[in-house]
């Protein structure tokens, strides 16, 4: 199955180079189309630097969206940008994906504007997947909702359990609420209201959880407002780096300890990758009617391809539908009636 995929070129910190070269190492380990969106003439010429002339195709892009405009006017006068006319061109069936590591609030604003939500989701969430000691779990939101309704997060649980059982095949995803302690009273309005809503979702909720409960793997979803869920993402990522930095720095004062780095190299070979945010690349919008992943926005090559790699994953299992289907689902199944006795 061939999967057509819109590359914003434009976008992110490093911007044009990085996602050419991205995108030609996706073109030698996968087998999916790759369409260049941007400025025509300066794609060209970067393929030509990399002696790939004509291996892909281009959509020309003229204008593009800043890192610090503001996303819904940016989206609003900047029509024909590359953010834009990625969604565009999913929305026109013309691609089956969108990537972008630009504006991540103009990457959301885009995919609304063309392809709006699916049916039964009021907002849609970014789901970001972090490293725990049983293996990953699934964050959302991550920024794309600051404030939320108890509504909102049922939706983010309901969509988190089928993204975590698609991409890991987790049978049953355990969910737990993010919140400051693990009582029930302990919490603000938004978890407070949140926690009777996931008990009688039919989802395996685990109640309230802490920060410290995801490093331990103790849930497959977290749930939490964009606002929280943003602020623990970039933690997390500035902790991983801070500690392998750390490592490195005693390494060097002692000279012994040298030795211990090459006994221990595989180990922290491993470590890194496990901890690197750019092994599985953009993080995807759910709840939109289409597939929109949005990449950090210092994405190096291999975050760019590994986009690539998520995005394509996403349209070949049927995400989307799925989605749908336990909304629906959920929508059709009266919550159970608490009985005194």
């Amino acid at each position: 199955m061939t999967i057509r995929i819109a590359l914003d070129a434009m976008g992110g910190d490093r911007g044009l180079p990085v996602n050419v070269e991205g995108a030609l190492l996706a073109k030698k380990e996968l087998e999916h189309e790759i369409i260049l969106v941007g400025d025509q003439r300066m794609i060209e010429q970067e393929l030509s630097h990399h002696g790939a002339s004509g291996k892909f195709l281009i959509q020309h892009a003229p204008t593009v969206i800043g890192m610090h405009e503001k996303p819904a006017e940016a989206c609003r006068a900047k029509k024909d940008s590359s953010i834009m006319q990625c969604a565009e061109m999913v929305a026109q069936g013309k691609a089956d994906a969108l990537i972008s590591a630009g504006n991540s609030g103009a990457t959301m604003a885009a995919s609304l504007w063309h392809l709006r939500r699916l049916p039964g989701v009021s907002r849609p969430a970014i789901a970001a997947i972090f490293p725990t000691l049983e293996g990953n779990a699934v964050i959302l939101d991550v920024g794309a909702n600051v404030d939320c309704k108890p509504k909102h997060l049922l939706q983010f649980a309901i969509m988190g359990s089928v993204y975590s059982k698609a991409v890991f095949g987790i049978s049953n995803p355990r969910v737990g609420l993010l919140t400051i302690g693990e009582e029930e009273g302990k919490g603000n309005e938004l978890t407070t209201l949140t926690h009777p809503l996931l008990q009688t979702s039919g989802l395996n909720y685990l109640g309230h959880l802490e920060g410290r409960d995801l490093p331990e793997g103790n849930a497959d979803v977290f749930v939490c407002d964009g606002f929280v869920g943003n602020v623990l993402l970039k933690f997390g990522e500035g902790l991983a780096a801070a500690v392998m930095r750390l490592i490195k720095n005693e390494v060097r004062k002692h000279p012994l300890a040298i030795f211990g780095k090459y006994l221990l190299k595989g180990a922290f070979k491993e470590i890194m990758k496990k901890t690197d945010p750019s092994e599985f690349g953009g993080a995807p919008l759910l709840g939109v009617n289409g597939v929109a992943l949005i990449a950090h926005g210092g994405s190096d090559v291999k975050a760019v391809k590994n986009s690539v790699r998520t995005a394509a994953a996403f349209v070949e299992k049927g995400i989307n539908r799925q989605i749908s289907e336990q909304l629906h689902a959920h929508a059709l199944s009266p919550a159970p009636v608490a009985v005194s006795v």
